[in-house]
């Protein structure tokens, strides 16, 4: 029998100064995300969840914080405290109760 599972995340958005990539999303720094694994799967890619916070979180100017199917240059990603280049990338498996944190090291001059 295969079980459609749901996995609850937290994401956390920051920047060195207000007015960070938290304007993109509701003027919100901290958002918990329920979303459903594919049947069979325990877990979700990265990706997934970059294309649920592009269609159905961001509110404003999508190119300020993904550049084709990736977070744009200059937003370092998280994954438990763990760069996700480390953890496999676009491809990094979040499960269920995992944190994700989205840093811009961007800036206006």
């Amino acid at each position: 029998m295969i079980v459609r599972r749901s996995l609850t995340l937290m994401y956390v958005l920051l920047s060195s100064r207000s007015g960070g990539l938290e304007l993109l999303f509701s003027r919100l720094k901290a958002h918990t995300v329920t979303m459903t694994c594919a049947e069979g799967e325990m877990t979700i890619p990265v990706a997934d969840v970059l294309v649920h916070m592009r269609d159905k979180m961001l509110t404003e100017r999508a190119e300020l914080f993904m550049q084709d199917d990736t977070v744009r240059p200059g937003i370092l990603v998280l994954i438990n405290d763990t760069d996700w280049e480390l953890e496999g990338g676009l491809q990094a498996s979040i499960s269920d109760g995992d944190t994700l944190v989205f840093i811009s090291t961007l800036h206006g001059g």
